[in-house]
């Protein structure tokens, strides 16, 4: 966004939607309104910590280009004192409907949520209606994060995080016909046969015509080897969404969306006929996240880039939105072209890049150095790519590791300043992190490996006027 504390950062973000000061975190209410992509985000614009939530807001015309809005909802009422929590948005008869979760601490120091509406004319000024539902029996005070979307019948559908009172993680699930009163559909997982840690954060439901996809961000799963290495997760499960408000799981197998360092709670719309997410790209434990180089500025977090989302083939495949290309400098573009070496070395003079690699040839594996600060290796022999940085707080390496099916075929890596993205084998793995080097004016890379037939375009990247 270049602005306020971002702008002078060591670190700064061109194109990530970023904090103008203090602390950003889930994408919320993400919505095309009036002509407009609005983009709402959790925000304490006093610090970086996790208090004083607001919604933050930013609207384009393209989703490259951001202007920046007063907060949208701030703690007010007695139902949000002391916190505006995550939600989602929706349009009826061009009126645009904010559902979010209201944080409370009572004087006994109670803590309670609140599943609230607001709505706007113009999508800039909010009007706040209250409570929408009744606290559920059977669950503790954690119920949040209401996504609502309307269904081909006519009909709208909320569903909400919640966990019961016997710690387990739960999708509750509403429908309405005016998204005013809401009758409750009991629980999503009614087979009672997914099982994962003991909390579920922001659901979504992303629907195809080949098929459904429950996205849940669960807290408290434990580690395995090359996966759930991360605090908390995010992941999808395939199946068929009922008018009953069920989900029945094709199969209970919870795959990752994203298997970089940093990468929750992210959140869907649609836009026409694509799916459009994003993500988060913060969630880390405390002591990581309080010595992340940009607090010492005064800002902290960042959205991933917007990405489509199709289901082919029982897998979900994320890409860059097409509007992204218009950060291309087409003219100042550098092409690559690898035949029979064993190291290759560019460097571009911008932090700000896209690149493109295909691979024409299968390869006996290699690694990408990116600035002596990422490094990106492919295990041809596991069909992995396995990722890398030292991290800051403790100096020691880190790892993230990922599967492909079939053959590598090509890598696609946005950069900006302080952040990375990867997408193999068109998005049907992808990787989000943040990384921080010195050099924040230039970023050189080194191949090393087998690296035999590798094509590819380095695209600088800058606004265009």
């Amino acid at each position: 966004m270049l602005d306020g504390k971002v702008k002078d950062s060591h670190y700064r973000l061109m194109y990530h939607i970023t904090p103008e000061k203090g602390l950003l975190n889930d994408p919320n209410g993400l919505i095309k309104f009036k002509g407009k992509y609005h983009v709402f985000y959790q925000w304490n614009p006093h610090g970086t910590v996790h208090k004083n939530k607001t919604w933050g807001h930013v609207i384009s015309d393209n989703m490259v280009n951001w202007e920046r809005l007063p907060a949208a909802l701030s703690p007010s009422e007695i139902y949000d004192k002391d916190g505006i929590y995550s939600g989602s948005a929706i349009v009826k008869e061009d009126i645009l409907y904010l559902f979010y979760t209201g944080n409370v601490i009572t004087e006994q120091n109670v803590k309670k949520s609140y599943q609230c509406l607001a709505t706007s004319e113009d999508g800039i000024h909010f009007e706040k209606k209250g409570p929408i539902i009744e606290h559920p029996e059977g669950y503790t005070r954690h119920v949040r994060d209401p996504k609502v979307w309307l269904d081909e019948k006519g009909t709208f559908w909320m569903i909400l995080g919640a966990q019961t009172e016997d710690l387990k993680g739960e999708v509750l699930v509403y429908r309405s016909e005016d998204l005013i009163h809401w009758e409750s559909r009991g629980n999503i997982n009614r087979q009672k046969k997914i099982s994962l840690g003991y909390m579920w954060e922001c659901p979504d439901l992303l629907r195809f015509e080949s098929g459904d996809v429950l996205l849940i961000s669960p807290q408290g799963i434990k580690a395995e080897p090359k996966r759930f290495d991360n605090i908390n997760q995010t992941g999808y499960i395939l199946g068929e969404f009922l008018d009953s408000g069920e989900f029945v799981a094709d199969s209970f197998e919870f795959t990752e969306l994203d298997r970089g360092f940093e990468f929750y709670a992210p959140q869907s719309f649609q836009d026409g006929d694509r799916t459009i997410l994003y993500g988060w790209m913060g969630a880390m434990p405390n002591d990581i996240e309080q010595t992340v180089p940009t607090v010492s500025e005064g800002w902290l977090h960042c959205l991933s880039i917007p990405r489509t989302i199709e289901l082919i083939d029982h897998i979900v495949y994320q890409k860059p939105v097409e509007e992204l290309k218009q950060l291309r400098l087409d003219y100042q573009k550098l092409s690559i072209s690898i035949t029979n070496k064993d190291e290759y070395k560019f460097t571009t003079n911008t932090p700000y890049n896209e690149i493109v690699l295909n691979f024409c040839n299968p390869t006996n594996g290699f690694t990408l150095d990116i600035s002596g600060g990422f490094f990106i290796e492919h295990n041809n022999k596991e069909n992995e790519i396995i990722i890398s940085r030292i991290n800051w707080l403790t100096n020691e390496m880190e790892k993230r590791i990922g599967k492909y099916e079939g053959e590598l075929k090509n890598i696609r890596i946005y950069l900006d300043g302080s952040t990375i993205e990867i997408f193999v084998n068109d998005g049907s793995l992808v990787f989000s992190s943040r990384y921080f080097v010195e050099k924040k004016n230039t970023r050189e890379f080194i191949f090393k490996g087998d690296l035999r037939g590798i094509e590819g375009i380095v695209y600088p990247l800058e606004f265009q006027t």
